[in-house]
């Protein structure tokens, strides 16, 4: 990949051109090569070396004769900091990151689950097949105990419902954030393991 660098009048003649931005929006995007204009900057090599403060004609030539760009990595730094790279490569492997890391997020579910402190049997187990099920699946559960009346005054109650329910699922999931006090309710986040796997029945003998 070739890349055409500018020398200082052809910059200059392009300041001209363009009148002054001072005073307006600063611009977020990276600059490269002949955009980069300050005097000297502090050059990283493609390996990641430490070149040292060089004039930017220098920087600039070195990044011709590499086939590099020159990249523009710390602008608030005195002076900036560039280094040699690839900047097409680098762009592209930063876009595929990000989409893998929205695509990470994306499969991120909370469910919720809510139970009452004096929850029946049978309505128990039945909120902790729901649970199993959605850890299971991968995804996090927030737990919520709802306290009403004069069971606002028994937190115990909520607590040791919520713990009995972490050590049920304890081989799907683990307490991601334990029980805590949130008015009148009580909650509580499971997170399931990263390897779910359906432990072996032992035989019976």
């Amino acid at each position: 990949m070739a890349y055409r660098f500018e020398g200082r009048a052809s910059r200059a003649a392009v300041q001209q051109r363009k009148p002054s931005n001072r005073g307006g929006p600063i611009s977020s995007e990276t600059r490269i090569n002949d955009r980069i204009r300050v005097p000297e900057v502090r050059l990283v090599g493609p390996n990641g070396e430490q070149v040292g403060i060089v004039r930017i004609e220098d920087a600039l030539r070195l990044a011709q004769e590499a086939d590099l760009d020159l990249v523009e990595v710390a602008p608030q730094a005195r002076p900036p900091v560039c280094k040699l790279m690839d900047y097409g490569k680098f762009k592209y492997e930063s876009a595929q990151k990000a989409r893998e890391s929205r695509r990470n997020q994306q499969q991120t579910v909370i469910k919720e689950q809510k139970l009452r402190p004096k929850i029946d049997p049978h309505d128990y187990e039945t909120k902790k097949g729901h649970v199993s099920r959605f850890l299971g699946q991968g995804h996090k559960v927030k737990v919520t105990i709802m306290f009403r009346g004069r069971e606002q005054s028994r937190p115990e109650l909520g607590f040791r419902l919520l713990q009995r329910l972490a050590d049920d699922v304890s081989d799907l999931g683990f307490i991601e954030a334990n029980p805590k006090q949130d008015g009148r309710n009580m909650i509580m986040v499971l997170a399931p393991h990263k390897t779910n796997k359906t432990k072996p029945k032992a035989n019976a003998s």
